[in-house]
């Protein structure tokens, strides 16, 4: 068939080719691309390797004496960690007791990131002892189980103990004989089987030494301390302290400087009775004598004593005295008397030097190094030297000012800060030879 003519074109306009039909356009061929030559691979270098973050120790500690009433040991562990815990953020620290809650809300640093206080179950020493730490250190990951005297009978793992005193090794007499059998295997036991050994003064220190055969060095001496935000002297006349110590005295019947006093346990070891014969020698009238303490057992023989030499108008005893009372009891003593045969530290002397106020004590063992010469120091078996030393402070005021001045510029030299940083230093110590994170076993 033939294509039909393209119509004329129109007069005068110019004749144009028809379009011609598009062509297909040849696609271009690939070309060959040139083979890459193989380059030589380069080598991996080795990576430095990166150190893992070791996990932060953890230090537990057995703080069941918070639970009971005020005694060395917790006022020990109150202002010992109380200042540890902050010297030390790097580890973190497991306070086990009965009130978890009241032992966090007891001093501001038990609120620290690093503090972790933890329900330890009621029970009596056995259990505590037997199974409750053990078990309480696997739950909560602990490293290294700080307790006093003891280590329990299945620690699962390493140890730190303190060892306040062996008196019950020097001085068994003042002990029951079924508590020195049990103590003496206890502490020895604990002595040779602790990964890290610490006591609270050079005397018992070098006690522990001799009586056990080990090298004074192995043994770190954290010594107690007092908190001047709690024991220092009274309050400027006038201010609303002063008043609010004065209506606390009103309340037992006292008035400022109108009483002496003795803190601590009624037991035979505090030399209570020394101190009432002493007493009785006083010419009268006497000043009332406030002996503060709970009654172990060891106080049945003073109410007749009492009876004996006449002193019951003159001596009180308050067996039970809140936290807050009992500093504003010592500072406004005239005078302090501690008469005891043998203290492993001795606190209530130095709670009392800081308190502002003059002391008598016992020449000998650990009060000897406690108090120094800021004090006036007797034979505590001999209750004439007691009374001698007793007068030498009542009848002369300017010997009581000196006294006073002398067991603060004393106490000074006693701070929980300075202790703690020896604990830190053997705690640091002791994790950096354990290993990364304290892991280590014996």
């Amino acid at each position: 068939m033939t294509a039909p003519s393209p119509p004329p074109a129109p007069p005068g306009s110019p004749r144009r080719p028809p379009l011609a039909p598009q062509q297909p356009q040849p696609q271009p061929q690939p070309q060959p691309q040139p083979q890459p030559q193989p380059q030589p691979q380069p080598q991996p270098q080795p990576q430095p390797q990166q150190p893992s973050l070791p996990r932060r120790p953890r230090v537990g500690v057995d703080f069941h004496t918070f639970d009971g009433v005020f005694q060395g040991s917790r006022s020990h562990l109150l202002g010992l960690y109380g200042a540890a815990v902050r010297q030390a953020p790097e580890i973190d620290f497991v306070l086990l007791s009965g009130r978890p809650q009241a032992l966090a809300d007891a001093l501001p640093a038990f609120r620290a990131p690093n503090v972790h206080c933890e329900p330890l179950p009621p029970g009596g020493g056995l259990a505590r002892l037997g199974w409750q730490l053990g078990l309480a250190r696997r739950r909560l990951g602990i490293d290294l189980l700080h307790l006093q005297y003891r280590l329990p009978l299945w620690p699962f793992g390493p140890c730190a103990v303190t060892v306040h005193d062996v008196l019950f090794e020097t001085h068994p007499q003042f002990f029951s004989p079924g508590f020195v059998r049990m103590a003496r295997w206890t502490g020895r036991r604990s002595v040779q089987r602790a990964a890290l050994l610490l006591t609270v003064s050079d005397f018992s220190r070098s006690e522990m030494a001799r009586l056990y055969g080990l090298a004074p060095e192995r043994i770190v001496v954290t010594p107690n301390a007092v908190d001047p935000a709690r024991f220092h002297p009274p309050a400027a006349p006038g201010s609303a302290a002063a008043a609010q110590e004065a209506a606390l005295l009103a309340a037992h019947g006292l008035q400022p400087g109108s009483y002496a006093c003795t803190v601590g346990r009624i037991e035979p070891r505090k030399n209570h009775a020394g101190l009432l014969a002493a007493w009785a020698r006083l010419p009268r009238p006497r000043l009332p004598l406030l002996v503060i303490g709970q009654r172990d057992g060891g106080g049945d023989g003073l109410d007749a004593l009492l009876d004996e030499d006449g002193l019951r108008a003159d001596v009180r005893f308050l067996e039970r005295v809140d936290d807050a009372a009992l500093p504003v009891l010592l500072r406004h003593a005239r005078l302090f008397a501690y008469p005891s045969f043998a203290e492993g530290f001795g606190m209530p002397v130095l709670e009392a030097m800081a308190s502002g106020v003059p002391v008598l004590t016992s020449a000998g063992t650990a009060l000897s190094e406690v108090a120094g010469a800021a004090a006036v120091a007797v034979d505590p078996h001999d209750p004439a030297a007691i009374a001698a030393g007793l007068r030498a402070l009542l009848d002369d005021a300017a010997a009581r000012e000196r006294a006073a001045a002398a067991g603060l510029a004393r106490a000074a030299g006693f701070r929980w800060e300075a202790a703690a940083a020896v604990f830190v230093a053997a705690l640091r110590g002791y994790f950096a030879g354990a290993g990364s994170g304290g892991a280590a076993r014996p």
